[in-house]
């Protein structure tokens, strides 16, 4: 199969890393690599490809401010940390791409910001207008505010979800690595580097290994959860090495690995299902039922052989097959306490159970995405 081009695509998110952006030893901003960045998204933004980044850094730029030591920070630390970083990261962005003549839009998000479906329209509609004015987006996680219970924890998956939220059709994971490996590449094992990646599999996931940069919070293990989220809402992704000057050109050259996307076309609001990041419970199906499901049908209680979790109605849901593995993810329509009292039972049970006239499935077709792993 021929491998894409970056040049080929509408809408391109690329996330870059503070390992990449920041000298941890000095504390400041890796200007010349940068400036070399700047001068590539300047050069696909000319040919009109609508540009958005997602830049880790604040919090490493602002313990350099601050002269915080190095190690792990208190959350407190962190958070303050980042409120002084995140003024320094706004500025090195807006100063690089302005050299080009190019606004930069700072956003800042929230794990609530793409999990509730209101805010996740509210700021899809932001960065839309941005685009429109052929601004660039300069997206962060809102670490003055995130807790460690309601964060993503890394950008990865915070670049995937901003992808399928702004209808991306491809994202860029800027890494220390040029991609995935069958075996970690520092073990000696004459690690192979897989260039093309059509399904996710369990082996496939198999092959993530932990970063070994300082300043990185994401490793293989999160790119591999963020695959799985872009090419399930219909966008590929690709692993390179942002460790190259004039690194997104240098993809056409240099050793990667490409995410490829199903055919099918996903809706907006499937895209949302399929990059929800807090599922609240799984739901166990039987053999029959996960036939049903990739048939086109909707999932009904009495394929459901396991209820865990605890989630209400129209929360996320992981789905498994009776193997355990991920088969797709949906919109529940019941709460844990009632989806458990019904499954296994016919639809036409669920009056004489619950007292209620409910709906007939536990997970509607047009609530369910399939090939989440």
């Amino acid at each position: 199969m021929k491998t894409p081009r970056v040049i080929d695509f509408r809408r391109i998110v690329i996330k870059v890393g503070s390992s990449l952006l920041v000298d941890s030893a000095a504390g400041r901003v890796h200007e010349e690599w940068l400036a070399s960045l700047a001068e590539d998204i300047a050069h696909l933004h000319k040919e009109k490809r609508d540009i958005l980044v997602v830049s880790s850094g604040a919090i490493a730029l602002g313990r350099a401010v601050l002269k915080l030591p190095r190690g792990v920070l208190k959350l407190e630390d962190s958070q303050a940390a980042a409120a002084v970083g995140q003024i320094a990261l706004a500025r090195t962005w807006s100063e690089a791409l302005g050299r080009h003549g190019i606004s930069a839009g700072q956003i800042l998000l929230t794990l609530s910001d793409t999990e509730e479906r209101r805010r996740y329209l509210n700021a899809r509609s932001t960065i839309a207008k941005l685009l429109e004015w052929r601004s660039v987006p300069v997206i962060n996680e809102n670490d003055t505010v995130a807790t460690n219970e309601i964060r993503y924890g890394d950008n990865d998956r915070l670049a995937a979800r901003v992808a399928t939220m702004t209808s991306a059709d491809l994202l860029v994971l800027l890494s220390d690595v040029d991609g995935l490996y069958d075996a970690p590449p520092q073990s000696g094992r004459n690690a192979k580097l897989i260039p093309l990646v059509e399904r996710i599999t369990p082996e496939i996931e198999a092959m993530a290994g932990a970063s070994g940069s300082e300043l990185s919070r994401g490793g293989m293990q999160t790119k591999i959860e963020a695959g799985k989220i872009a090419t399930t809402g219909g966008i590929h992704m690709v692993i390179a090495s942002g460790r190259v000057m004039h690194a997104l050109r240098a993809i056409a050259n240099n050793t990667c690995t490409w995410f490829l996307t199903p055919a099918n076309p996903v809706t907006a609001r499937k895209k949302w299902i399929a990059g929800s990041l807090e599922p609240k419970g799984t739901l166990a199906i039987d053999a029959g039922a996960v036939a049903a499901l990739k048939r086109g049908n909707s999932l009904l209680p009495v394929g459901v052989i396991r209820v865990d979790g605890s989630f209400a109605r129209g929360d996320a849901v992981i789905v498994r097959g009776p193997d355990g593995l991920e088969i797709g993810r949906g919109l529940v329509a019941y709460d844990a306490e009632d989806a458990e009292k019904i499954r296994g039972k016919s639809s036409s049970d669920v009056l004489l159970i619950l007292g209620i006239e409910g709906r007939a499935e536990m997970v509607h077709r047009d609530d369910l995405v399939l090939g989440h792993a």
